[in-house]
Parts: C-alpha cells; structure tokens; sequence
C-alpha cells in the first residue's frame, strides 16, 4: 500500500454531504457513522473524511496515512530531527478507527496527523486534553461548543478533535 494523502472537513449534516461527494466524486464513501465519513478516492489517491463538531466549511486537520508503523515511526524520527515539535500517539483510537499516530501543526497552526490505520473500531473518538493543547484547539473546541449549544444543545467534539477529559 501507497501512502495517501488526507484531509478532513468540517460538514453541518454528514447525511447532507455523503450524499453531495457520492454525487461530486462519483464513488460510495467507505465508512458512514453519525457524526464521521469517509470516501478513498483512487485516483487520485486521497483519503477525504467529513467530521462533525467544528465550524462546517473549515478545514480539521490535513495528514498523510502510511502503510504500517514503521513508516510513521520512521518520518517521526526524520522530523523529530528537523526540530518540529510533534505529538505521538500509539494505538489511539479516533474517528472509528485504531491508529499510531502523530501530529504536528504547520507555521499556520494547520494540524497534519501522520498515521497508520491498525484496525476500524466502532469507537467514535479519542479523548485527549495533551493533543488538544498540543493542537491550540482549546480555544476553537469552546467555542464551537458554545456556539452549537446556543443553537441545539451540547455538540459532538468531532473525529480527530478529541473532546476534553472531564474530571470528577
């Protein structure tokens, strides 16, 4: 397996915008959930998932899906070496799926997740404060939560946008 591009969208109605790419990309997406979608184009060979949970229309995060661990830990090491700061997760599991993982954040604050796909899971997404704060999406989750709650109650924190950890 090729490497493959990836990017991440923010959508109003995943039933709305599955059904606009199946029409726009002519293919049928490759997982559908409540809250996440996800088509794998061919040619060219994009990984393109639709999320709930943050501003539709904006951009989640870019990234890059790699055939197996060793792929990702080897780019972890030739970054880490570059000097960007990186975030690394082993195992996570996010946007119904099982992963090793890392994310670094470009000189525009547009986070790139750089993973390997283990396994799909029914498990919706990954509940991480430290990739919150690594990311800057403090601010931005708050926000979006405020503004969907004044709208219809409390929202999805969206795939790949883990929702803060609660503390009892």
């Amino acid at each position: 397996m090729a490497n493959r591009f990836h990017v991440s969208v923010y959508v109003r109605s995943i039933p709305e915008a599955v059904e606009h790419y199946r029409n726009l990309l002519g293919i049928e997406p490759a997982k559908v959930k409540h809250d996440y979608a996800k088509f794998e184009l061919e040619d060219p060979p994009v990984i393109f998932s639709l999320s709930i949970g943050g501003q539709p229309g904006k951009l989640s995060h870019l990234g890059i899906r790699y055939p197996g661990t060793g792929d990702v830990a080897s780019e972890m090491v030739r970054i880490k070496a570059a000097g960007v700061p990186l975030f690394q997760q082993d195992g996570t599991t996010c946007c119904y799926a099982k992963a090793d993982k890392f994310w670094v954040r470009d000189e525009d604050g547009i986070p790139w997740e750089m993973y390997t796909l283990l396994e799909d899971v029914e498990a919706e997404t990954a509940a991480d404060s430290q990739l919150r704060t690594f990311l800057g999406q403090e601010r931005q989750a708050a926000e979006a939560e405020r503004a969907s709650r004044a709208a219809a109650g409390p929202a999805s924190p969206g795939c790949c946008v883990p929702s803060e950890t609660k503390t009892a």
